[in-house]
């Protein structure tokens, strides 16, 4: 069940939000959207599910366009949370898994284990609005799950919460995905798709700036990153042909290279000057990839 976006473009008056969008997301696979502030992720989303009309273009998913009879083959957290506040945790989720279908029974039991999952068991009866805005967010997780769906779309699901309680939503996504669930999330948190994904969207004011898989990406992008930690003078490593940026740091410095000739080249220029302490040549990183990309305009 392949979603399949074609040209699709999205203009409130002049303004353009999404511009000439094509991509295919792979089926139970986890695709990361990123891109900065207004870059038009959330539009994307909200078109996907049909809650915003397109402009031009098509999105399909198994061939077909998603409407309300396929609502409960997906799930949706948005990036703005939205529960009852005074409702209680249980009646809150029941009354959510409802509309999507499920019976009472079956609501509660899956209640119980993603409450288990995310080690809140005892929140099942505290009213949403006891609850801190972390454990809030794991509530409106599990009301975009607890149906189990097909499709799932996450709209900046780690933003807000502490690195213990994202490690756990990390894991929960990961065994959705086991299981059988396509996962589309957004983040401005480049570690986090370069961790869950395996294909990626970089937008920058509506359009695509880099698409593809992870390693294809990194791969065309050529440049090496090079950390260099030794007991000499390493300043000279600045002007070094094939050095495309410097920083100097307390054991030393970390250079972005031009290629892996270039990493070569410099290990026979250190030998003999001393004490070198790590040398260490790494891909680079989606941070570097999306400053490179986006950067210059992006400021």
């Amino acid at each position: 069940m392949t979603l399949r976006l074609d040209n699709v473009t999205k203009r409130y008056g002049t303004q353009l939000a999404v511009d000439h969008l094509s991509l295919e997301i792979p089926e139970q696979e986890m695709f990361g959207f990123l891109g900065g502030n207004g870059a038009g992720k959330t539009t994307t989303f909200r078109m996907i599910l049909g809650l915003l009309d397109i402009t031009e273009g098509d999105i399909t998913w198994d061939g077909q366009k998603i409407n309300y009879d396929k609502s409960h083959l997906i799930g949706y957290l948005p990036e703005e949370r939205g529960l009852y506040p005074k409702l209680t945790v249980k009646d809150q989720i029941v009354y959510l898994s409802k509309l999507r279908g499920m019976n009472k029974q079956d609501a509660l039991k899956e209640l119980e284990d993603w409450l288990e999952q995310l080690k809140v068991p005892e929140y099942m009866n505290k009213k949403v609005e006891e609850l801190s805005k972390g454990n809030q967010q794991k509530i409106q997780f599990i009301s975009a799950v607890i149906h189990k769906p097909k499709l799932l779309i996450l709209d900046e699901p780690f933003s807000g919460l502490d690195p213990v309680n994202v490690e756990l939503l990390k894991k929960a996504v990961v065994n959705l995905k086991r299981q059988g669930t396509s996962i589309v999330f957004s983040s401005h948190r480049m570690e986090h798709v370069e961790e869950l994904c395996e294909h990626l969207c970089i937008l920058h004011k509506g359009s695509p700036v880099v698409k593809g898989s992870l390693r294809d990406i990194k791969r065309s992008f050529g440049k090496k990153n090079l950390i260099v930690h030794g007991d000499m003078e390493l300043g000279f490593l600045e002007s070094y042909p094939g050095v495309v940026k410097y920083k100097r740091v307390a054991a030393g410095c970390e250079l972005q290279i031009e290629n892996e000739d270039v990493s070569q080249k410099i290990f026979s220029e250190l030998h003999g000057k001393g004490f070198v302490r790590k040398f260490e040549l790494e891909e680079p990183s989606l941070n570097d990839i999306f400053i490179e990309k986006v950067g210059a305009s992006y400021e």
